[in-house]
């Protein structure tokens, strides 16, 4: 997106510390409801090896993993299901290989913030999980931690008579 300047720097990078608009925290867990439905007519493909059923299993499949991302809940928010739906649908005619389909994917890519410097132009980021740090965190301690057997250890009976 040409004219739009470098990506704004992180809080703690800055060197102006004056007020800026805040980061849009979006939920680490991502969208938790079902996805909506799918706006597009199926695409119509002329192969004969059934080509567009292909492309039909794949939209379907896109949009459904689209729409448990942290980003689709702001898309729920700005009404951009039908700008979601174009992307599924020229990311999948851009995997068949063609270029123009590409093209128009990569610039809906930048504004639905599917990639980390389009996030931070749309002042998104994933908030932290802390309860999935929190569990990780207890899983790598109770790994740690040994059972009696492997608390036991040999004592030299002469080492302690001698003390």
């Amino acid at each position: 997106m040409a004219g739009m300047g470098p990506p704004p720097k992180p809080a703690g990078q800055r060197r102006r510390s004056n007020a800026t608009i805040a980061m849009t925290q979006l939920p680490a867990e991502g969208r938790t409801s079902p996805a909506p439905r799918y706006p597009l007519p199926p695409v119509v493909v002329s192969d004969d090896d059934g080509g567009s059923e292909m492309a039909r299993e794949r939209e379907a499949e896109l949009w459904e993993s689209l729409w448990e991302t942290p980003q689709a809940v702001m898309w729920e928010r700005t009404h951009a299901v039908l700008t979601v739906a174009r992307f599924v649908r020229f990311s999948v005619l851009a995997e068949a290989g063609n270029v123009k389909a590409a093209t128009e994917a990569r610039q809906l890519e930048d504004r639905l913030g599917l990639n980390p410097q389009a996030m931070l132009r749309l002042r998104w980021e994933v908030a932290a999980d802390e309860i999935a740090d929190q569990r990780q965190e207890r899983t790598s301690r109770a790994a740690t931690v040994k059972t009696a057997r492997q608390r036991l250890r040999v004592v030299d009976a002469d080492a302690v008579a001698g003390s």
